[in-house]
């Protein structure tokens, strides 16, 4: 465990001196708060969570579950300092406020992620680290018995996401994908309206993916920072010289550790295109894709692409890198657009957008926001509103319209057997290159 400039909870109590301790362990005055009165829970009975990717999203995510009472933060982890140093602060600041401004020590601080899931006392675990390291983490996570809230995509293949799925089976875990747009109650209420016919008989769905970055032609490898544990970093990566181009928000653009904008803000576009379809656990059975993927540079994730999926229900769906963010659903008599990020709707004719779902008709339920949705699962031990399989779908589509990209032609897909259809070439480009020992 690191250090921290100030004392966790545990230095703490091997610190102190008699009169010290005593006065922290049994103040004068205890607030209702800490017995769970008045309406508050008490610290026993909350469900203990360790934030392990303590980035911009990270953060937060930490912070959304902090503020639920259900939940008190136990650790943080992350290989950086500063995020880490940023995260504990942030952490250590609310809850000073809630215990009365009582200087507050609970929270403790670390490097390696392994050393945080092998705590008992910890129920819970949110993961935000780069795209490359969701599928260990997440499966390590599952076998230290802990329910698991990870960002999204599931993971960064094909195959290590089905295996993501198969550990949150096989160890009755509750898990969450941070497909937070589908917890949007715009978002429920358009894939309604398509799923009860009131755009008529769905033919074609609609999905812009805009690129917003450009490419780094030319970078010099930098000293690594002497709070940056680099090779932790990159974990199941390829070794590659470090600059701080390569790492945190921008890891997204390079294919060692990402898919770029398909498989970023695609995991949510794409996501609400399969709730809308009613195809949450299956997938499209045939795809073509271009693109233009930069042959120079650091970033070397599509820039440019269409795409096209068909489903076995007959549906397509049609993608590109131009229009507005977000998924629109064309039906015989009528469409719908759902704007990401944000869910602002549109619709021809207006007039769908105040329907009203009849209590006969199909309903896809709402949620109080999609960390709230994963800490009531927890207790509970529901299904969320994007469970493993979800996302692993979600993510599937992403990854085969880069595979189809990059191959240049069309491929047939089986979603049962997850494999495309005699196409030897196509399911290699499917098994990532996995440094020892991350392999899942």
């Amino acid at each position: 465990m690191l250090s921290e400039k100030s004392l966790t909870r545990r230095t703490f109590l091997k610190s102190g001196t008699a009169a010290t301790l005593t006065a922290a362990l049994f103040p004068t005055i205890i607030p209702s708060k800490a017995l769970g009165r008045d309406g508050h829970i008490a610290p026993s009975n909350r469900i203990t969570l360790a934030s392990i990717g303590l980035g911009g999203q990270g953060r937060h995510n930490t912070n959304a579950l902090m503020h639920l009472p259900e939940v008190q933060v136990l650790a943080l982890c992350d290989v950086d300092r500063e995020h880490l140093d940023l995260a504990a602060g942030q952490v250590r600041e609310f809850y000073t406020a809630q215990n009365d401004n009582s200087s507050y020590s609970g929270c403790d601080l670390y490097g390696d992620f392994r050393e945080v899931l092998a705590r008992c006392d910890i129920d819970a675990v949110m993961l935000a680290p780069p795209d490359h390291w969701h599928p260990a983490m997440s499966i390590a996570a599952a076998k230290a018995g802990k329910d698991i809230y990870c960002e999204k995509p599931l993971a960064n293949s094909i195959p290590e996401g089905r295996k993501v799925v198969e550990a949150v089976q096989r160890y009755g875990r509750v898990f969450q994908t941070g497909s937070h747009e589908r917890s949007r109650d715009n978002a429920r209420f358009a894939c309604e309206l398509v799923r009860n016919g009131r755009i008529g008989k769905l033919h074609t769905i609609r999905v812009n993916l805009p690129v917003d970055h450009g490419n780094i032609l030319e970078y010099d490898p930098m000293p690594v920072p002497e709070w940056f544990d680099y090779n932790m970093w990159l974990g199941p990566a390829p070794l590659a010289p470090y600059t701080e181009k390569r790492c945190h928000f921008h890891f997204r653009y390079i294919l060692d550790y990402s898919g770029g904008e398909m498989t970023d803000r695609g995991a949510h576009v794409i996501d609400l295109a399969q709730l809308g379809n009613n195809t949450d656990y299956t997938g499209p059975v045939a795809i073509k894709a271009s693109g233009f993927f930069p042959s120079e540079g650091l970033y070397n994730t599509a820039i440019s692409y269409r795409f096209e999926l068909e489903y076995a229900n007959g549906v397509r769906l049609l993608g590109s890198s131009s229009g507005p963010r977000g998924v629109g659903f064309e039906g015989d008599s009528g469409k719908v657009f759902i704007h990401v990020h944000g869910g602002n709707l549109e619709a021809e004719p207006v007039s769908l957008l105040r329907e009203v779902i009849g209590h006969d008709e199909e309903h896809l339920g709402r949620s109080r926001g999609h960390h709230i949705d994963f800490i009531e699962a927890v207790k509970s031990r529901r299904i969320t509103k994007a469970p493993a399989e979800v996302g692993h779908r979600s993510a599937t589509i992403c990854h085969m319209v880069n595979i189809a990209m990059k191959l240049d032609r069309p491929l047939q897909w089986d979603p049962d057997n997850e494999q495309f259809i005699n196409d030897d070439e196509a399911n290699r480009f499917m098994v990532p290159s996995v440094r020892a020992p991350w392999q899942v």
